[in-house]
């Protein structure tokens, strides 16, 4: 067998942890992206329609949309900028103590990587080949495979999440305040409503897809939220309007 072939086992190993990370990754990437658009579209419909329901102004329908709109992106931005950064501090401070314990016992941790596949099913020659193989490869990246479920060339960016989070909610929140705005004042709510209902059926099939659920459960369970919301904060903007005389 040509030398350079590779180890029995460890294509199966390396590789397939690898594109798990890879694909994980991007999966939380879509579903987040689903999520901050969701969100977008409820509190921002929830919003302009409790303002319509107070009053038909556009001087105020615009300016409750477009301060929730910003309001809602910066709040989504900061918060996925602390969670984000939370995850990588944690990440990073496991990974330097892999590469500390790679360093001061080589051997010990040789051990423990063959101890894993040889749980796996391996047998113990076996085990002890993939893991030399893998660790002469990368010694970091198998460990951090194996012990941490995490790969080291793709950590998360703080930054870069924050920024998908506002842009994915601001995405959402255009829906309902463009709908608000651009048609007749007769024909407001209405559209409003309709825009609210295709873009929730829209969020809620393509997250149901992702998350492996039921498709119909969701949409109907994504729908009647943003459809409560909108009752709900419609009904107290009218309730509002009417104690209050204005």
């Amino acid at each position: 067998m040509d030398g350079q072939a590779p180890v029995a086992g460890e294509a199966a190993v390396s590789e397939p942890g690898g594109s798990r990370a890879e694909l994980s990754a991007r999966l939380n990437w879509l579903r987040a992206g689903v999520l901050g658009a969701n969100d977008g579209v409820v509190s921002t419909a929830g919003i302009v329609t409790g303002v319509a329901g107070a009053s038909g102004s556009r001087t105020a329908l615009v300016v409750a949309g477009v301060a929730g709109l910003l309001a809602g992106a910066m709040s989504m931005a900061a918060g996925e900028y602390v969670s984000v950064s939370t995850q990588r501090d944690t990440e990073q401070a496991a990974l330097a103590k892999e590469r500390r314990e790679l360093a001061e016992d080589p051997e010990g941790e040789l051990d423990e990587l063959t101890d894993f596949f040889r749980g796996a099913g391996l047998d113990d020659a076996l085990a002890r080949e993939v893991a030399v193989a893998l660790t002469e490869r990368d010694a970091l990246a198998a460990h951090a495979h194996t012990e941490l479920g995490i790969d080291p060339k793709v950590l998360t960016s703080p930054w870069q999440a924050a920024f998908a989070s506002a842009a994915a909610f601001t995405l959402g929140a255009l829906v309902p305040l463009l709908a608000v705005l651009l048609p007749p004042e007769s024909w407001r709510l209405g559209v409003t409503v309709l825009a609210v209902l295709l873009a929730l059926t829209a969020s809620g099939w393509v997250s149901a897809r992702l998350g492996g659920a039921g498709v119909v459960r969701a949409v109907l369970r994504n729908v009647a939220g943003g459809m409560l919301a909108m009752a709900v904060t419609y009904s107290g903007g009218v309730l509002l309007d009417q104690v209050t005389g204005t």
